[in-house]
């Protein structure tokens, strides 16, 4: 299989959940991990800073940078992938990981929050990939690689949380459009996306607790489906909208089990899974209730 070996991610929200698994299975390759996030105190509700995350990478065999960025700030941003570049050379992946969530209808979505999440999923996206560009162009094979959606433009997605699929799916948007303007420079752009809920603290704080957890599948597929994709050839996959399972069927995985956190519990589909989107044979996925 191939490998990240020396390679340089530069990835964003990356002191906790699927960002650290990312971060985490390019470590183990020994790559080096840039960790732009803001988090340098631990939260009550929310596992790992910037400085934990950089530890477990370095013991995964990895190199680790932790910087104190906040995405929405273009200065914080161009001064974070500065340091990466000084400190390891270039970049060769940038990862947009970062997001803002809330499932509220547009009577209970506060323009503070409206703000939060359009700066942080889409702009912040936006931004960070910007400033990327310059240094992904010089790299051998370069990727961007976004954490949001299929483009599934239907109403019952918008419907009880507008302002949230609206952030998402411009992330997606910014995909779509750097993969067209970066196809003859080389720059693969991608997006991952997850069948079924993930065990990170936003799902556990915000979709159901325990319950919601016991229902999903470990950051580790993500990781691992990320890393198929980051491997691949720059210019021969790029423009794609990935489902993470899928991906590894794709790679040769047979066995989805080990991703489970409770064999026992029926899992959950994510948000955003297109209703044509096939899990892989003998993979059981409980529709998400809507509304």
């Amino acid at each position: 299989m191939a490998s990240l070996q020396g390679k340089t991610l530069f990835i964003t929200g990356a002191s906790r959940g699927i960002g650290l698994a990312i971060a985490l299975r390019a470590a183990r390759d020994g790559a080096n991990v840039a960790i732009a996030a803001k988090t340098t105190e631990p939260h009550p509700k929310l596992k790992g800073t910037i400085y934990t995350a950089a530890e477990e990478i370095v013991a995964a065999g990895g190199k680790a940078l932790p910087l104190v960025c906040d995405i929405r700030d273009e200065a914080q941003v161009i001064d974070a992938i500065g340091k990466t570049v000084a400190e390891f050379g270039g970049i060769d992946i940038c990862v947009n990981n970062a997001s803002a969530i809330s499932l509220t209808n547009s009577q209970a979505t506060d323009m503070k929050r409206y703000d939060l999440m359009m700066g942080i999923n889409t702009r912040g996206t936006f931004m960070v990939s910007k400033y990327c560009i310059p240094h992904l162009k010089k790299a051998a094979n370069p990727h961007i690689l976004m954490l949001s959606p299929p483009l599934d433009m239907k109403a019952k997605w918008f419907a009880a949380s507008t302002a949230y699929t609206m952030a998402k799916f411009g992330m997606s948007m910014v995909a779509l459009g750097l993969s067209g303007e970066l196809k003859h420079s080389g720059v693969a752009v991608n997006a991952l996306w997850p069948r079924t809920t993930i065990a990170t603290a936003a799902v556990g704080n915000l979709l159901g607790g325990d319950a919601m957890i016991r229902a999903s599948r470990t950051p580790e597929i993500m990781g691992d489906a990320a890393h198929a994709i980051l491997t691949r050839p720059s210019r021969e996959f790029t423009g794609q909208f990935c489902v993470d399972d899928s991906v590894l069927y794709e790679a040769g995985v047979r066995d989805f089990e080990p991703y489970r956190v409770d064999p026992s519990v029926p899992l959950m589909s994510d948000f955003f899974v297109p209703d044509d989107s096939v899990p892989p044979p003998g993979v059981t996925v409980t529709p998400l209730p809507m509304g």
